[in-house]
């Protein structure tokens, strides 16, 4: 973990350190007076801390962010949006959560808002969600967009979250340890999970010390990932896991709150979602990936992942 503290009052150097810290952005500036901008920023590869401020009124479009986010307002009030969702503000009583997809704009970052910004990988906090609920992860997690931290567990969450920022932000603090660090920041994105509300808050509520996924469960999930864009059916996945079709069907459903062949088609979806985003125009197509990932109806794929995003596949494939 790596530290860095600037002033500046130029804008264009403001964005430049974060989008090599954060996400690449545009900046507008929304009112008269001199930038003053300061930035402490402690990054990582599982978690990246920023105590950040502008100093004057900016207006920010990053895209999407490709992590999860959480920016908890220390002072002032941030107003922001992200996909189609109506502009919400962010307080010190109400931080903002964003997720991994989505056009991303702060609509307005007033100078009197001193953020405290969470980056968190997004493979970080699937990984450790699927340690918690001791099982796979399917379906993308969806964390609702505002997090109460005036009280209960999201005012815990945004302690400990300001106390590691502190702390990352010095040469010899706990956060920066090789052995400990990792530690630390992946109870701070197991605390978020506890103290957000998401798809699979449900499944956290209900697990149990010692009740884990069944064997037949992780058998079928581990083989779709292996191999996305295989046609199997419900009665191929129940064979590799050695129980029958039904007994599958109610694993799925009890201890991932899906079924199987949904399970298959969100993952399908999120990688067809990623191989666009990492792809040139000039060297795939959208019939390409879609066929790779195991789509063989373009049609109905398109149609679920401008439900899922919001945009068409042609859409995320060109920017």
């Amino acid at each position: 973990m790596h530290a860095i503290s600037m002033t500046t009052s130029d804008v264009d150097e403001a964005r430049t350190v974060l989008g090599e810290h954060f996400y690449s952005s545009t900046v507008d500036v929304l009112s008269p007076g001199r930038c003053s901008a300061g930035f402490d920023i402690a990054h990582s590869d599982l978690v990246t801390f920023g105590d950040l401020r502008f100093g004057i009124d900016v207006r920010m479009w990053f895209g999407e962010l490709g992590s999860y986010h959480v920016d908890v307002p220390l002072s002032g009030e941030l107003v922001w949006r992200q996909g189609r969702g109506e502009p919400l503000v962010a307080t010190t009583a109400t931080a903002a959560v964003f997720q991994p997809v989505g056009d991303t704009v702060l609509e307005r970052w007033s100078g009197d808002c001193r953020l405290l910004a969470v980056k968190i990988d997004r493979a970080a906090l699937e990984d450790e969600l699927s340690r918690m609920i001791d099982g796979p992860v399917g379906t993308p997690v969806r964390l609702i967009p505002e997090l109460d931290v005036s009280g209960g567990l999201g005012a815990a969450w945004a302690r400990l979250a300001r106390m590691m920022a502190t702390d990352a932000a010095e040469p010899h603090g706990l956060v920066r340890h090789p052995l400990l660090g990792r530690q630390l920041r992946e109870s701070l994105i197991g605390g978020l999970l506890l103290a957000a509300s998401h798809n699979y808050r449900d499944v956290l509520a209900n697990r149990r010390p010692g009740l884990a996924a069944p064997r037949a469960v992780r058998r079928a999930a581990e083989a779709m990932r292996a191999d996305p864009g295989h046609s199997f059916t419900v009665a191929d996945l129940a064979r590799v896991a050695s129980v029958s079709p039904r007994s599958l069907q109610d694993g799925f459903q009890r201890y991932l709150n899906t079924s199987p062949m949904a399970y298959l088609r969100e993952l399908r979806l999120s990688l067809a979602h990623e191989e666009l985003r990492r792809t040139d125009p000039r060297d795939g197509t959208v019939t390409e990936i879609a066929y790779r990932c195991g789509f063989v109806h373009l049609g109905r794929f398109a149609a679920r992942y401008r439900r899922r995003y919001g945009v068409s596949p042609s859409q995320t494939l060109r920017s």
